[in-house]
């Protein structure tokens, strides 16, 4: 039942049982204590709730509340404990003591408030009196509560269930609209299931009801079996099937005219001051010779370095600079790498597309260069958004995007590291601060949050946090994750894997979710080393019983080096 339109119960209904009774406030004016025996339900992260008059109808507005703190206040004597042999509620019923739950809690907790359907949550600022009864929330009040959306509806993600109740019992529903047009995050450590999420995440927003434009920058190429999707009865509806374009590294072309200074700069073996200086006067000469939409390419810019290094000495001969040879030969070496083109090009309306998933696998590509590919396809992507809204461009421009798109980076503490210069930091943090306008969504995920930009993950205002174990990243969630209340963050260290604290503006409140299975194959999964370890010899023992069996003169002769027999 919804905690305010169903807040007084139907005669024919049974009366809730309270699980506890109000002690009184907590540290803070947000918190309550309540004292209960039950110790089988009041765990961290339940949601409970009392009652209190609404005005002016006067029925009873439920309170919702979730549980931070449990702390043991009263139980038998602790020598009861002692002897291993004899059962403690033994020894409890010999002194008269005959209560069924002889322990005590005392259980702190956060007030949510009463449920709008319009404005969500509103926490009316009033503590419950001592005395007052405390109530476990139902499945179904919470069904209609802590998620935005309920799972099929346009614009919803279904990605698992509440932790602490029966599988599937009280589905977690995120607002699409929420989490592409705010930002996420995931955040998780290695092995804890960040990109299994992930994959749930895009197969929700390709699913008929979304039908989301999605790009995904894939440095492991673990996203791959996304191309499952392609014909599957659960993603086909009304002629709608989602397409599904995985590129891999030989795919993947980016034209040389969308690159700028820097990032031509970082491509480039190490460079001297003046080469620097050189080429930045290269880009000038450019952009004063060549104008509009010039395609210009690697022979193009070396003309450009050639013209900046050379001088006129006072008999008016043309003489050339040491830097432009230097230069010459470090960009033709950059023109013969296989993703960089003078005319071949990844345009955005070859990347995006509604019921449209791009993965670009950069498992084979160096660092530098999937950090310049990055920063490339996000600025021509943000442009491309930012122009076709200001309708700047004509619908037969490559760069023409009449449609809100979402980016997922993989690996994103390698794009925006919190301490060092990269190519795609500025870029994201100008998207994640100003993309929301232009209906560019951005989606990161890191194992490493501690190595995260603070800037970059402060712009995320949905979190979906797994567990992670390092003191470092921790702390930096406590300072860059502001959804998430202390209470849960705690939890981080004992989550296992598919087990989720999800915050911020796709829910209501802060969940504990179990991430429902997916429906593609996950295509990160860790590897089995004993397991291949014993098929490798299983299968060298069954190649050697083949050699003996062999007639003599069909033996395949032994490998030999520099004469030595490997037998």
């Amino acid at each position: 039942m919804a905690l305010d339109a169903l807040s007084h119960l139907a005669p024919t209904q049974a009366l809730p049982k309270a699980i506890g009774t109000v002690k009184g406030p907590g540290e803070d004016g947000n918190q309550y204590l309540f004292i209960t025996a039950d110790n089988q339900q009041v765990r961290i992260g339940e949601f409970v709730y009392y009652e209190i008059p609404a005005e002016p109808s006067g029925n009873q507005l439920q309170i919702l509340g979730k549980i931070s703190e449990r702390c043991l206040i009263d139980h038998l004597p602790d020598r009861i404990f002692a002897d291993t042999e004899v059962s403690p509620d033994v020894v409890a019923a010999l002194i008269g003591f005959v209560h069924p739950n002889p322990e005590l809690y005392e259980v702190t907790v956060d007030v949510i408030g009463h449920f709008h359907r319009a404005l969500g949550f509103i926490n009316p600022r009033v503590t419950p009196d001592p005395g007052a009864r405390v109530y476990l929330c139902s499945d179904e009040s919470l069904r209609q509560v802590l998620s935005k959306k309920q799972p099929g509806e346009v614009g919803s993600a279904h990605v698992g269930s509440l932790l602490l109740r029966d599988l599937g019992a009280v589905p977690v529903a995120l607002d699409v609209k929420e989490l592409v047009s705010t930002h996420m995050a995931i955040l998780a450590g290695t092995g804890s299931g960040k990109s299994y999420t992930a994959g749930v995440l895009v197969e929700e927003l390709l699913l008929p009801h979304n039908r989301a434009a999605v790009l995904i920058f894939d440095p492991h190429g673990e996203y791959g079996t996304l191309a499952e999707m392609r014909g599957h009865a659960a993603f086909t509806a009304d002629g709608y099937a989602p397409k599904v374009q995985i590129l891999k590294p030989e795919d993947i072309r980016i034209r040389i005219s969308s690159l700028d200074y820097y990032d031509i700069l970082s491509l480039l073996p190490e460079m001297s001051d003046r080469q620097q200086s050189i080429l930045n006067k290269a880009f000038t000469i450019l952009r004063r010779h060549k104008h509009g939409n010039f395609r210009w390419g690697i022979q193009d810019l070396i003309a450009a370095v050639v013209e900046a290094d050379s001088t006129i000495d006072e008999n008016g001969n043309e003489k050339l600079g040491s830097s432009a040879p230097a230069l010459e030969w470090k960009l033709e070496r950059l023109a013969r790498s296989p993703y960089f083109h003078s005319l071949d090009h990844l345009a955005p309306k070859d990347l995006f597309e509604p019921g449209q998933v791009t993965v670009l696998q950069m498992n084979e590509i160096s660092q530098e260069e999937q950090q310049v590919i990055c920063a490339t396809v996000l600025r021509q992507a943000s442009h491309a958004r930012m122009n076709t809204q200001k309708e700047l461009l004509r619908p037969d421009d490559e760069n023409f995007l009449p449609y809100p798109v979402f980016i997922l980076v993989e690996e994103a503490h390698r794009f925006a590291p919190a301490h060092e210069p990269s190519r795609c930091k500025m870029i994201l943090r100008t998207i994640l601060s100003e993309g929301r306008k232009f209906g560019l969504g951005m989606g990161l995920i890191t194992q490493r949050p501690g190595k995260l930009d603070a800037d970059v993950l402060s712009q995320c205002m949905s979190q979906f946090m797994m567990r992670i174990v390092n003191p470092v990243d921790q702390d930096s969630l406590k300072y860059g994750v502001e959804a998430a209340g202390r209470d849960l963050l705690k939890e981080l260290p004992a989550l296992t894997k598919g087990q989720v604290i999800i915050a911020g503006a796709c829910v209501n409140t802060p969940v504990l979710c179990q991430v429902r299975q997916r429906i593609t194959e996950h295509g990160g999964v860790t590897l089995n080393a004993p397991e291949l370890w014993q098929s490798y010899f299983r299968s060298q023992q069954v190649t050697a019983r083949k050699i003996e069996q062999a007639p003599v003169a069909t033996r395949t002769r032994p490998a030999t080096f520099r004469g030595v027999s490997m037998e």
